[in-house]
């Protein structure tokens, strides 16, 4: 699967402005749109903290823009326009400042496709429309970013593990004893 480039929420919101008279569509599967009578219900502003299994932390935000189609729905031919979008944005901004490098996630589900957050791919304008291409989210391992691998080597061991340096071999030594009271092998003194 093709990783999709997350788009923040600075630049998502910079492309609406850029096209305020235009419908707003949102494209959830190769040629097929949200449904044109859906509303946006809400932004939400998620911080997230995570320890991935090489045991370091990571720390970042998604903006979650949740799309909603009422099961009656009168037919629309057109979407909402983008600038009625950037006034709930204006509300959602007026109690809430988004993060502007928060990465932004499109929550949708209607009957036939299950209810998930996808990535904008693609910000398309088309005539009088700005398609949001969705992508689907994917799980990944950090480590494997990170350069290392996941999943357990050829000998078995987890590759994921915090690595462990391996503690140096000290040799000791008595220092308070004298050299020639010390036993040798085959000395007899033992």
């Amino acid at each position: 699967m093709n990783k999709v480039e997350a788009i923040n929420w600075k630049t998502f919101k910079d492309t609406l402005l850029q096209h305020p008279d235009l419908d707003l569509q949102f494209q959830y599967a190769e040629g097929k749109l949200v449904d044109a009578a859906y509303h946006i219900t809400e932004i939400k502003q998620a911080p997230i903290t995570s320890v991935d299994c090489g045991g370091v932390m990571n720390a970042w935000t998604e903006i979650i823009v949740q799309l909603w189609v009422p099961e009656n729905a009168d037919q629309q031919e057109r979407s909402m326009k983008v600038g009625k979008a950037l006034s709930i944005v204006d509300i959602v901004e007026k109690m809430l400042p988004l993060n502007p490098n928060g990465t932004v996630k499109i929550e949708f589900g209607n009957s036939g496709f299950d209810t998930r957050q996808m990535f904008p791919n693609e910000m398309i304008v088309d005539g009088n429309a700005l398609t949001v291409d969705l992508r689907p989210d994917a799980v990944q391992c950090k480590a494997i970013g990170r350069g290392g691998s996941c999943g357990t080597t050829e000998k078995g061991e987890e590759c994921c593990t915090p690595a462990v340096a391996e503690k140096p071999k000290v040799q000791l030594v008595n220092l308070a004893a004298p050299a020639e009271a010390c036993c040798t092998p085959g000395g007899g003194c033992c």
